[in-house]
């Protein structure tokens, strides 16, 4: 069985009278989650923030902290997390270090993943327990509303109708303001859509993995938001001397920050959410927003994986 779930929350300060120059991710643009949800694209997700295997407490919970503000500091309005990483660890830390929330900030968690150790992963998508961790991630993040709801697999033991239809229902009550899915086909997406609006997308994607090219065309084509997981991933495209080697260094950049750059020009759907556990790490993945790659760049870069 498979599913998870991905809040996404808006609430607190005001940072609109700040500019791009001090809030170097808002470079990146931005895009409307299902029409009415403006988010900077460049995002930070908050897997590394805890032990080995995405189990326990990080080794410095403080460091922790100081990443989740900064992150914000630097112009990013959309967090992702989830109530399986730690687990109860990630959201926790959320809270303590953000709230009270700034009024543009959006937080998203997922839900629908038990763990029972280090690296081990045991999705379940009934229904209840997708209602049950919705709640249990309202409590702890401490907000009233879910912006976000993302099923996070499809869960083949449990018809597409109760899954999708529970997360319609609890947008009918209130607790969800839009939904979406993650780890899917477009046939699957397709099929969801019988059941509920979908505004998001989330897949493995970067530039070295496109097997979830075909999704994103047809997100583009819907206007439906792809947040890409593993977006920094190069691989061997990042070989020393090789074309991402030395386009980086045109640019005064790392190859991560090209990877970043290569999604953000890709599709304006491309919502990217680099993680790390190091402010320095960070800063440096945030300052990929502001890398302006030419359309020759775009498509000697885009040509690497063929």
């Amino acid at each position: 069985m498979s599913a998870a779930a991905t809040l996404v929350i808006r609430h607190g300060r005001s940072v609109d009278a700040m500019t791009t120059t001090t809030l170097p991710a808002r470079a990146s643009g931005t895009f409307d989650l299902g029409g009415d949800l403006p988010v900077t694209r460049l995002g930070y997700g908050t897997m590394q923030l805890t032990g080995p295997g995405v189990w326990g407490w990080p080794a410095d919970p403080d460091e922790a902290v100081r990443v989740l503000r900064r992150a914000v500091e630097l112009g990013v309005n959309f967090i992702d997390t989830a109530d399986s990483y730690g687990p109860a660890v990630a959201e926790p830390l959320i809270a303590k270090a953000l709230r009270p929330y700034a009024d543009d900030l959006v937080i998203a968690t997922k839900a629908g993943l038990t763990r029972s150790g280090p690296a081990d992963w045991r999705p379940v998508g009934r229904p209840e327990y997708l209602r049950q961790q919705a709640e249990m991630s309202l409590r702890i993040l401490g907000v009233d509303r879910i912006d976000l709801f993302q099923l996070h697999r499809i869960d083949s033991q449990v018809p597409l109708a109760d899954q999708v239809g529970e997360l319609a229902l609890l947008q009918q009550e209130g607790k969800i303001r839009h939904i979406g899915l993650s780890e899917i086909s477009v046939e699957q997406l397709k099929a969801a859509t019988e059941f509920a609006t979908i505004a998001s997308v989330q897949n493995l994607y970067n530039l070295a993995n496109r097997q979830s090219e075909e999704l994103l065309d047809y997100a583009a084509e819907q206007n439906i938001a792809f947040i890409p997981w593993f977006p920094l991933a190069t691989g061997k495209l990042a070989k020393a001397g090789g074309v991402l080697d030395e386009i980086a260094a045109k640019h005064e950049a790392t190859p991560s920050q090209l990877a970043l750059a290569w999604l953000l020009k890709r599709s304006p759907v491309l919502l990217p959410i680099p993680g790390t556990s190091s402010v320095d790490h960070l800063e440096q993945n945030i300052a990929g927003a502001e890398v302006q790659l030419s359309d020759a760049e775009f498509d000697e870069l885009s040509a690497l994986a063929s």
